[in-house]
């Protein structure tokens, strides 16, 4: 069985993540082909897609949002994603029992004895009337039957959980700064979220399983499960196995990939490219080793933003009165800090913050 390298992986995860070289394509087709970007930070999404799709503008994203094509809702790994119409619909009932699994192991001692089907009826019959509500507007309407857990935590549960929900606009459109108010998925995208099937062969776990390994693979079961927040999907893995391929990794795991997906040499040039906090580049995986180096793994779990220099995370950044601040992980060599540079004044333009000032400070 072949071996593919940290290297080898890392400009598979490039190329497959649009990072190689922007894609032509629409935001729309990004946000699918990427299975969604991570967005409990609301205006990282907008540099997630800038870094990726060629000709990209904020009205690209906004038009998508407020166009209920995309939505705004907690999925993989019980954060907030943004997915499209279509795939929230799809996916949403696949993950129901592992968001109320990690609700109530979060906050077990304070959901003791709560009834979650009797709590996740009354929460759908308060929302029955189409009427946007934050989360404390929703728990405050039931504090009456549920007087003791407390606000945060039974709003948790009702809104990541219980009942799909999606955050609405202006939550999440461009230079807006608004509230989280909720409205359930289906009365906001005019469809019922279809139920899950009884297929022991988890046709939606299949689909994925071939939606992550297109943006994320090569990959273990681990990383899938590290991505999802699911346990692995076994069933779903052992029905597809006839049409992945395989191979190992250094360490020797094994690795699953669709056959006609792109594996460039691990000699390809790789550009710099900026991410978002939480970008799922980094954090879709269980090892992270093939785009970060160990001691730097927190920084992206803490909501720092990431540059990669070729391929892999070698800065941070931030902005901040009137400059954009890169702090490298390591010393760059003279072309990297030009091409840094360049890249960073193309960021400052799209994100027209008034940025005058590019400074690269001392490697760390």
């Amino acid at each position: 069985m072949s071996v593919l390298t940290q290297r080898d992986l890392n400009r598979a995860t490039l190329a497959r993540q649009f990072l190689l070289e922007r894609e032509d394509c629409t935001a729309l087709d990004a946000v699918s082909h990427l299975a969604g970007l991570q967005a409990q930070a609301p205006q990282e999404p907008f540099t997630g897609l800038w870094s990726r799709v060629r000709a990209f503008t904020p009205a690209d994203l906004d038009n998508l949002v407020t166009g209920r094509h995309v939505v705004r809702t907690h999925l993989m790994r019980r954060t907030v994603h943004l997915v499209t119409a279509t795939d929230a619909l799809a996916w949403r009932a696949r993950h129901d029992a592992m968001l109320r699994q990690r609700v109530l192991s979060t906050y077990r001692s304070e959901l003791a004895g709560i009834d979650l089907d009797e709590l996740s009826t009354a929460g759908r019959a308060m929302m029955a009337d189409d009427q946007p509500r934050t989360m404390g507007e929703l728990v405050g309407a039931l504090r009456d039957r549920w007087p003791t857990p407390p606000s945060r935590v039974l709003g948790e549960l009702l809104v990541a959980a219980l009942i799909p929900m999606a955050q609405l606009p202006p939550r999440g459109q461009w230079k807006r700064t608004a509230g989280v108010r909720n409205l359930p998925l289906s009365t906001w995208l005019h469809q019922p979220v279809p139920q899950l099937t009884a297929d022991p062969d988890d046709p939606t776990g299949q689909q994925l399983v071939l939606r992550y390994l297109a943006a994320y693979g090569p990959a273990t079961t681990a990383d899938i499960r590290a991505w999802s927040g699911l346990a692995g999907l076994p069933a779903a893995v052992k029905a597809l196995r006839g049409d992945l391929i395989t191979y190992l990794d250094e360490r020797g795991r094994l690795l699953l990939d669709l056959p006609d997906a792109p594996r460039p040499h691990a000699d390809t040039p790789a550009p710099v490219r900026f991410l978002p906090a939480f970008d799922n580049a980094i954090l879709g995986y269980q090892d992270r080793s093939r785009i970060i180096d160990d001691p730097h793994l927190g920084l992206s779990v803490a909501g720092q933003r990431a540059v990669l220099v070729d391929g892999r995370v070698a800065a941070t950044w931030t902005t901040g009165d009137r400059r954009l601040t890169i702090s490298p992980l390591r010393t760059l060599t003279r072309a990297e800090g030009r091409e840094l540079e360049a890249e960073g004044q193309n960021l400052a333009t799209f994100l027209d913050q008034g940025i005058d000032t590019i400074q690269i400070a001392e490697a760390a």
